[in-house]
Parts: structure tokens; sequence; C-alpha cells
């Protein structure tokens, strides 16, 4: 009913779940919860993991529900990633970022209330129980320059983003919490059958941020790849090109046991960042002809991995730069003879909007049993350890963590 407040209680004990009008997750692998609609279960506050300031320890507080507006939802959170992006905020490396902050940009969860009317891109209103992920950027205005005339949203000056540029004073508004608020407008995307949300947590920041950047890539079948980094956004660049059929794929990066897991992603080469990289370069041309790859994406987030992609990529080839997403200083570049006389273009990649979320979730969907992205996800961590599983973000010990806020 338009106007009013429904509200749902998630039964652990039961595996399997099937939203209205639709058959269940294949398999009985998702483990999800039976929705039973209630009027009862309304709590007034929700634990949410908080980053008090750069350099402070997480730490688990209580916080106030929000009073939903007309076109709001809340989501019981199923899952949230720990990303890169974490632990710069952790460090305080990203401007504009207003602690204390609830951290996790990209989620999924069940709408657990929902008020008034709230519908996807082809006017499908939303129902309670629903799984859900959303696009984490919001307020994006659609009217500014960088909207209408440059047509790249993602340099909108009025956007925001969940976990990063909203405040934990601002309300449930990042994925480490055991609710997260939908705010009028927000843009939700259902789970369909066959995407597990695991598999697509495990892709999570990364798949997205790959899928923008194998766009600008503007990838040719058959063309050779080198992918520079084998972290979550190296590791689903080199799916993606895989998916794009891309002939040679080259992953670059380290430690070992991420290579091994580059190859099972579609890599056809692996090398590790132990060889020095005159010997780097001269293993790529001997994979690509003598010439170099044809399209190299930097994913490293080092600056010198910037100088390196322009050594690999072949003349006129094309260098998608998308790891620089903090500042990490600058490199010595030549640009005659990096650049200019191999007549290069060299492309920036920041961010991701709808239709990025949006393809993600049918790649998910349809190529999830061949991707091992859900494999990219070592443990689940509660709220208490949130600390934790960042910790083994930044400390390479683990692939890709997310944090299980009702776990």
């Amino acid at each position: 009913m338009v106007g009013e407040v429904r509200r749902i209680t998630l039964s652990p004990d039961v595996v399997g779940f099937a939203p209205r009008g639709r058959a269940p997750y294949l398999g009985g692998h998702v483990e999800l919860q039976v929705v039973h609609v209630t009027a009862a279960d309304v709590r007034a506050e929700y634990r949410a993991a908080v980053i008090p300031a750069p350099g402070e320890a997480v730490r688990v507080e209580a916080r106030r529900a929000p009073d939903l507006e007309p076109g709001a939802a809340l989501l019981h959170t199923l899952f949230s990633e720990v990303c890169g992006t974490d632990v710069h905020l952790r460090h305080g490396r990203l401007t504009g970022v207003p602690y204390p902050l609830i951290p996790g940009h990209v989620s999924v969860g069940a709408i657990a209330a929902l008020r008034g009317r709230a519908t996807d891109i082809e006017g499908a209103p939303f129902r309670e129980g629903d799984v859900v992920t959303f696009l984490d950027v919001h307020e994006t205005c659609g009217h500014c320059w960088q909207c209408l005339v440059a047509k790249q949203s993602t340099r909108c000056p009025h956007r925001r983003v969940y976990g990063i540029t909203y405040g934990a004073t601002d309300g449930l508004l990042g994925g480490w919490a055991e609710a997260i608020w939908m705010k009028p407008g927000v843009k939700m995307l259902r789970m369909p059958v066959g995407a597990a949300p695991e598999a697509f947590i495990g892709g999570g920041c990364g798949l997205v941020t790959a899928l923008h950047a194998i766009d600008r890539a503007g990838l040719r079948l058959g063309q050779s790849v080198a992918v520079l980094g084998v972290g979550p956004v190296g590791q689903s660049a080199i799916a993606l090109a895989a998916l794009s059929g891309a002939g040679e794929i080259i992953a670059v990066g380290g430690p070992p046991d991420r290579l091994e897991f580059a190859t099972g992603m579609g890599a056809t080469t692996t090398i590790d960042l132990a060889l020095p990289s005159a010997a780097r370069e001269e293993l790529v041309r001997s994979r690509t002809g003598g010439r170099g790859a044809d399209v190299v994406i930097e994913a490293a987030g080092a600056p010198e991995a910037v100088s390196q992609a322009l050594d690999l990529v072949r003349d006129g080839g094309r260098v998608v730069v998308v790891g620089q997403y903090t500042d990490n200083g600058s490199v010595e570049v030549n640009p005659h003879s990096q650049i200019n006389r191999k007549h290069i273009e060299v492309l920036g990649c920041w961010g991701s909007d709808y239709s990025h979320f949006h393809r993600a979730v049918e790649l998910v969907a349809r190529f999830g049993d061949r991707i091992p992205w859900r494999r990219m996800v070592h443990e689940p961590y509660p709220l208490e350890r949130a600390e934790a599983a960042l910790r083994a973000v930044e400390e390479r010990r683990t692939l890709k963590a997310i944090i299980r806020p009702n776990a």
C-alpha cells in the first residue's frame, strides 16, 4: 500500500530464497533466508562498524534507524565488501570524506522495509524480500555540465557515494552495518535467478570498475591484453577480457597465489613482479609477436605501473589507467619515447555508473558458474571482526574480504 511501511523478519534457519513470482535460486547453495512479512519487528537501532577518524581502529556502534520517506527502503545487509578503497579511507588518503564513516560501498541485501513505491528501471515495483544490490553513487544531479554536455556522470560534482562521502552522522549509508538506508532515488537492482549474491559480491567493486575499464579499452576480438595488477580489479579485468574475445591475456603482478588465481580467471600467461621490469617487457613482447600488447590495463595502483604500461603497449596501442584511485605519488615518464613516438592512446578511468552495475549483475547471472568470482572471497567476517578484515586486505593476506553484518 502506498504510504505504508511494511517490514520483514528473516529466518536464519532456512536455506533458499524465493522472491514473489520467481523461482528459487538454483542448486540450494545460496545461503539466503525465507522472508516472513510482519509488522512487529521494528528496530530503533542497528549495529554498524565505524571508522571514527583516519588512522583509528574500526569500532562497532549502535546507530539510529532512519525514518523512511516515501520511496525509501531499508535493507537487511547480507554482504558488504572490504575494498582497497576502504584501506585508503582508513589512512585518510581520500579528500572530502566526512568522518566518522560507515564503510562499505558495494553491498547486497534483502529489502526489509519499504515506504510507498520504489521501482526498477523497467517500472516494476520492488517488494519486501527482494534481494538487491544498488548503485553506490547517489545524488548525481543530471543537470550540470558534466552530466549533460560531457555525458560523464562519474565526474558530476554533486555526486555522493555510499560508504565514502556519506558520513555516519548522515545515517546508515554504508554496508558495514546490519541495515542500509536506501534514500529515495537510489538505483536498486534485483539479483536475478542464477546470480548468486556471494558471486556478485566476490566480484564487487572490482568487477564494476573492471567493466568500465574494458569499455574504455575498446577491446577487439583476438587482441592481446596485458593487465598490470592481480588484485580484485585486475582479476575481473582478466575475466572480462577473456569474455570479450581477447587472444593473449597476460597477467603481471604478485604474489604467486594471485597469479595462479588469474589463470583460473582467464590469463594465458602470468609474469611475476619479482622479475626486473626489462625482463617483464621482454616476456610480454615474446608473447605478442615482438610488438607489445594491443591493450594494457593498469590496475596495480603503484605509480611505476603506469610507466611500465607505456613500455608494454605496442606502437599505436591503448593504455587504460584505472588503478590510480588515490594519490600515491609521481612517476617519471618520457612523453617522446613512451607516448608520442609510439603513437599510443592513454585513457583514464574513474568510477562507475548504473550501466556498469546493471551489466555486472547480468554477467554474474550468465557466467557466475564459469568465472570463479565467488572463490575470490576467502573468509566472511562478522561486524565484530571488521578491523581484522580491513587488516587482511591491507596486508594482502586475502584477495577479497567481505563483511556479513547479520552473521
